[in-house]
């Protein structure tokens, strides 16, 4: 299968295998999607992309990382959100958008500004997780969720997918990665529950469950449903890839399309062995176990390799994402290199 090969998914179709992978730009203001968004990610769809996803979309104010994340938890977010999956939609891109709950990992200043917590008095909040353990140890801890407020965070989820479709996103995503709520939830490292939402697998997997479950429901059966996780947590005790497989068996059941296979995040102590598509493997393993699409992602920043991943059938799709930041038509300069025929808009038709 080559990487310019058409995929569709549902009543869906992308015109390449690659995505644009979401990246938090800490552009926000009460989490409104801005003329900074548009044209981050109109430029994507202008450069040749199946699919342009937006940054991870807060479902709930405290479910930010910092301040400044993109939001998708009122009713107001939707006018903006919908100028930008209108202009991808124009440019032959589809539309996506990532919702997300950061849990334990809230209130924190943006990277640039160090990306330490935030104290009440600084403009910080109460952050939310599945026990009272923060994430690193001294850092302030977050507040144990109470039964019905999972379920409250459950169908804040499934109402993000209400105003995803109200914008026009044609994609949705759930975060289920790099340590934020739901993955929280997965991983014995910061699940310390006694009730049926921790302990054995069965209940660690509950919530992510729930969630799929309430957003498929919220979201048409026309279109795609993708969600994000962390294949393994990169340390001792902690989330596996053999759980993982699990996991993206149950989701398929639940009407999950594809799988983004990412890793890591669950704790600082991780060891990550980075080095050029060092994440393939998990897309590669869930693809064969499970019989569900892979989405690859993580240090892919090469044509070659991101056409061997697709040929290899070590997954359905990759997504860049610094790639991006450096090269916003990385796609149609991929065709060139593959010798594939490059499709730009006619207006920089004279350029290729």
């Amino acid at each position: 299968m080559s990487l310019f090969a058409p995929l569709t998914i549902r009543d869906v179709t992308f015109r390449s295998r690659i995505a644009v992978s979401p990246m938090c730009q800490y552009s926000s203001e009460d989490g409104f999607a801005s003329d900074w968004h548009l044209v981050h990610l109109g430029s994507r769809a202008v450069g040749g992309a199946g699919l342009v996803m937006t940054e991870a979309a807060a479902v709930e104010a405290r479910g930010r990382i910092s301040p400044y994340d993109l939001g998708i938890w009122k009713d107001e977010h939707i006018e903006f959100l919908a100028r930008i999956a209108r202009f991808v939609r124009q440019q032959g891109a589809v539309p996506g958008v990532q919702i997300a709950h950061a849990g334990r990992k809230a209130s924190v200043r943006r990277p640039w500004e160090g990306g330490a917590p935030m104290a009440p008095e600084e403009g910080g909040w109460q952050m939310v997780g599945p026990s009272a353990v923060p994430f690193r140890p001294g850092d302030r801890a977050p507040a144990a969720l109470a039964r019905e407020e999972i379920q409250g965070v459950t169908q804040a989820f499934a109402q993000a997918a209400g105003r995803a479709l109200a914008a026009g996103f044609e994609v949705v995503e759930i975060h289920g990665a790099h340590g934020y709520l739901i993955h929280e939830f997965l991983s014995p490292l910061a699940n310390f529950r006694e009730d049926e939402y921790g302990g054995c697998l069965e209940n660690r997997l509950r919530f992510a469950l729930e969630t799929a479950q309430a957003v498929r429901a919220a979201w048409p059966e026309r279109l795609p449903l993708f969600q994000r996780i962390s294949a393994t947590d990169w340390a001792e005790g902690g989330w596996t890839p053999e759980e993982s497989i699990e996991l993206a068996r149950r989701l398929r059941e639940l009407g999950v399309d594809l799988i983004d296979c990412s890793s890591g995040g669950q704790v600082p102590h991780q060891q990550i062995p980075l080095r050029p598509g060092y994440q393939v493997p998990f897309a590669e393993s869930i693809r064969r176990e499970t019989g569900v699409r892979t989405g690859a992602v993580g240090l892919i920043t090469t044509a070659q390799q991101a056409a061997a991943i697709i040929e290899k059938g070590q997954a359905d799709l990759v997504l860049l994402a610094r790639e991006f930041l450096r090269d916003p038509y990385f796609p149609l300069h991929a065709a060139r290199t593959l010798g594939e025929e490059a499709a730009p808009p006619v207006q920089y038709g004279r350029a290729f």
